[in-house]
């Protein structure tokens, strides 16, 4: 008798055991996939320690002491205009939002030929907001976690710009780019620098695409994804999910002869630009994917100790 008693004692258990196992399984399953954190330790690794950070952690405006922003048409003859009011934050995030508009251009020229100038109406609005003035740095670590979007003519960017001397020979360094590569989706990851002509501009690309991460996840594009860069004297590494997207040998990345010669700019201070662009390659754009949403968790600048 107490044998059995003993026996529906533990099979009772094991029921229990079993129901709240099965309880946080499904719990797991319900919270899948995890939201990106906006935490810091402030240590990335040993040796590593956090210089400058936003975790987008407010609401409304951006803070002004670490963001300027871009205004109006900027470079690539692309559509979007840029305005402050379609960067924000909210729900802990940095939204930049592009959208669909038709108002007068404040800068319209009728006699101007200049691109920037000679378009009488803005149809489409985004916003690139920068670090120049407020926020620039020489080596390090780099980390942002975003969830981009991968609609056809979104253009999402992680970036960096020295501020010493005109575009290429100021260096540029690409941590995202996503657009239609070819016709592709594709996620890029470069840096460029000045060649020996007006003309030349040297590049060193990664172009990986969008089905290399898909295939493996099908629900990639919803998730959030951290973008990485280890930059030092020698090299600049750049990093989609700790997966090493592209190495660039800081020995070739010498100015030539046209502008900046003999100067590497990867040697000089850069700083940050997030943005969305509309990807002047795709002829039409589907009004049912605005607005347009590029998503910022946090950013992160890690250096040496």
């Amino acid at each position: 008798m107490e044998l059995r008693k003993l026996m529906h004692q533990l099979l009772g258990r094991k029921i229990c055991y079993l129901l709240l196992a099965v309880a946080c399984g499904c719990l797991v399953v319900r919270n899948w996939p995890p939201k990106a954190t906006a935490q810091s330790s402030g240590i990335v690794k040993e040796g590593w320690s956090l210089v400058w950070n936003d975790e987008f952690d407010g609401d409304g405006g951006l803070d002004s002491d670490k963001w300027d922003f871009e205004k109006g048409f900027v470079r690539n003859y692309e559509m979007q205009w840029y305005a402050r009011e379609n960067a924000f934050q909210r729900d802990g995030k940095l939204i930049i939002e592009a959208r669909q508009d038709d108002f007068p251009c404040p800068d319209y020229d009728a006699d101007e030929t200049n691109w920037r100038t000679s378009r009488e109406r803005v149809k489409y609005t985004s916003a690139s907001v920068i670090t120049r003035g407020k926020f620039s740095f020489l080596y390090g670590r780099v980390e942002v976690a975003a969830r981009i979007p991968v609609c056809k003519g979104a253009w999402p960017a992680i970036w960096l710009l020295g501020s010493d001397l005109p575009w290429p020979a100021n260096g540029e360094i690409d941590m995202l780019e996503y657009y239609q590569h070819q016709g592709v989706p594709t996620i890029l990851a470069n840096a460029c620098w000045a060649g020996d002509t007006e003309e030349d501009t040297q590049w060193d690309s990664s172009c990986t695409p969008l089905t290399h991460f898909s295939d493996r996840d099908p629900a990639w594009a919803t998730r959030f994804h951290v973008w990485s860069m280890e930059w030092d004297k020698d090299n600049i590494r750049l990093y989609l999910d700790n997966e090493l997207l592209n190495h660039i040998d800081l020995r070739r990345t010498i100015n030539g002869k046209a502008r900046g010669t003999g100067i590497n700019p990867f040697h000089s201070p850069q700083y940050l630009l997030l943005n969305l662009a509309l990807d002047t390659r795709v002829k039409e754009l589907n009004p049912a994917d605005f607005p347009m949403r590029y998503e910022i968790d946090y950013v992160r600048v890690y250096q040496k100790k």
